[in-house]
């Protein structure tokens, strides 16, 4: 497992300290790339697109959100990414443990593919920077891509023949095979 970088494990350890029970938090964005797969990004914010159990959304948001106290003093806050992107169907089951050995807080993130395919619909150029880069480093499969992209978000996907373009068309080029 990765080494999270100051300030992220003295921030976390507070939250961990006065979060009133157990939250899994489930993550995406520049810092899962930066601390898990190693993309050269800094960032100041943790976006999470889920939270278990859902009555502490509100909490997390207070104690650790972009205008907390915990934020004010260690410049990093937690974000929930509301609507932010479409996910494989089964992304849940593939969702990677960062354990932090804290008491209350949980971090997963997801897996190399998940988190690929979780840039398809919005595909700005920092997200195919993003998908280019994870397919370099990790030598990601295309034919893994596509595979799951056809098993697990093609069916229910709106403009299927964009994202199916932007693979072909695009992405393509980013993987070896």
């Amino acid at each position: 497992m990765p080494t999270l970088p100051e300030p992220w494990p003295s921030f976390l350890a507070e939250l961990d300290n006065i979060l009133s029970r157990p939250a899994e938090l489930h993550c995406l964005g520049g810092l899962v790339l930066a601390i898990v797969y190693g993309i050269p990004r800094p960032t100041g914010d943790l976006d999470y697109f889920k939270i278990e159990p859902f009555e502490l959304l509100q909490e997390v948001e207070k104690l650790a959100g972009r205008e907390s106290k915990l934020a004010r003093k260690y410049k990093v806050y937690i974000q929930f990414a509301v609507g932010v992107t479409d996910l494989p169907e089964h992304h849940d089951e593939r969702l990677v443990d960062l354990n932090l050995e804290l008491r209350n807080v949980s971090l997963k993130v997801l897996e190399p593919y998940d988190l690929a395919l979780s840039k398809l619909t919005r595909n700005n150029p920092k997200d195919r920077e993003d998908v280019k880069y994870l397919a370099a480093k990790l030598r990601l499969s295309y034919k893994g891509l596509v595979e799951r992209f056809e098993a697990e978000m093609k069916p229910w996907l709106p403009n299927v023949d964009r994202h199916q373009r932007t693979l072909t068309a695009v992405w393509q080029e980013y993987f070896l095979e």
